[in-house]
């Protein structure tokens, strides 16, 4: 790619790069630059918002630079405070490890392996005296810390902020320089971290690193931020169907906004094509969406299995082809059955039986493609069928007996 090719390729989704000049000329050295993106094993599954920076990443191995995965093993077991209104509870180093294993095997679903570099920060961090963390924390005032916008708001409320917090950003910051991080990728919430790394690397005589920031995945809901407490996520180890089915959800609007942040097979100038054709009623925005649902499902397990959730989707969906292609669930239920609403609830299709009802009286609720009305139809042990609720939620289960 030509440096113009290159620099819109890495901006693109990029909420904001500082310094771009910086950037550029960097891009002109003719070596390959090292860029950092740091992860804190905190959870033992990647989502799809996560994937954000590693798609990033991928854009950087694809321009022919070294990529570092940075394991925060060290940093797991402070607590990152981003964002957080309450001190964060730190791992224990069983858990860390734990974590760590397991980003580790899923990484590579989007990472080049062998254009990879795999780092834990315990390596310096490990190896740091007590003077030598003494002298980082010395780097910067408690003033400098509270002017991070999390810090202050918990300040003002009076709310508790452990000293071991502010040395986050700084350990945090030393990374880079452990590192000669040439550019650190992050979230727009670790924005004051990343700068952090600028400062220190000055201070310790190297270039400072360009920042480029992401912007936050919005979630299923198109409001929140994807998160596995919220319940709005998609995991990048879910089977195929639950990945075509989910990304199938989310809204028109959002759709553009994960195109631009997910998609490596829809690029740029694509996505302007496919929206204007949109707009202009050439093009049904649920073609565009099965195109990224496919494209992630390929992603993450393979072909075979994306074309079989597709097929399984368009069954169930738009009445065309075998619901057998849907996995089974099995949920249990008593001995004497449960009535529709409850089962729809412990299916997962509805979140409550109240829903549940709701959806009864909508006539939005179907069994083997017909329509149930009646709440008090009860379905026992040994039954098998596709549950449905309005066009999107549904699962295909087999009742077998509790206990």
């Amino acid at each position: 790619m030509s440096p113009a090719e290159a620099l819109s390729l890495i901006g693109r989704g990029a909420d904001e790069i500082i310094k771009p000049e910086e950037l550029e000329a960097r891009l002109k050295l003719g070596r390959p630059l090292r860029v950092k993106a740091g992860f804190d094993p905190t959870a033992p599954d990647l989502h799809l918002g996560h994937t954000v920076l590693l798609n990033k990443m991928r854009h950087f191995q694809d321009l022919g630079h070294q990529v570092i995965f940075l394991i925060g093993d060290f940093t797991g077991m402070i607590g990152d405070p981003s964002g957080k209104n309450v001190t964060r509870k730190p791992l224990t180093r069983d858990e860390v490890l734990a974590n760590a294993q397991t980003y580790a095997d899923q990484v590579y679903k989007v990472l080049d392996r062998e254009k990879t570099e795999l780092r834990f920060n315990s390596e310096w961090f490990g190896q740091m005296t007590a003077a030598d963390m003494i002298r980082l924390a010395a780097q910067h005032t408690v003033a400098r810390m509270l002017e991070r916008d999390d810090f202050a708001k918990r300040y003002a409320a009076q709310q508790s902020i452990a000293i071991h917090e502010f040395l986050y950003p700084l350990v945090q910051g030393y990374d880079s320089v452990a590192l000669k991080a040439d550019v650190e990728l992050g979230g727009t919430d670790q924005k004051f971290n990343l700068l952090m790394g600028r400062g220190l690397q000055e201070h310790h005589g190297q270039p400072p690193q360009i920042v480029l920031t992401m912007p936050l995945l919005e979630g299923l809901d198109g409001v929140a931020k994807m998160s596995k407490s919220l319940g709005n996520y998609i995991g990048i180890s879910e089977p195929a169907i639950d990945i075509v089915t989910k990304t199938m959800k989310i809204g028109d609007e959002l759709m553009w906004r994960w195109i631009d942040l997910l998609s490596f097979e829809i690029g740029v100038a694509d996505a302007t094509a496919l929206k204007a054709e949109v707009a202009t009623g050439g093009l049904n925005p649920r073609d565009v969406k099965l195109r990224l649902a496919r494209e992630l499902a390929v992603r993450f397990h393979d072909a075979a299995a994306a074309e079989l959730a597709i097929a399984g989707w368009h069954a169930v969906v738009r009445g065309e082809g075998d619901t057998s292609l849907l996995p089974l669930q099995d949920v249990a239920v008593p001995v004497e059955g449960l009535r529709i609403g409850a089962l729809l609830t412990a299916a997962g299709i509805t979140p409550s039986n109240s829903e549940a009802g709701r959806k009864l009286k909508e006539r939005a609720v179907k069994v083997d493609g017909a329509v149930v009305e009646d709440p008090n139809q009860v379905f026992q042990p040994g039954f098998e069928g596709v549950l449905q609720v309005g066009k999107r939620n549904f699962a295909r289960v087999r009742l077998v007996q509790a206990g």
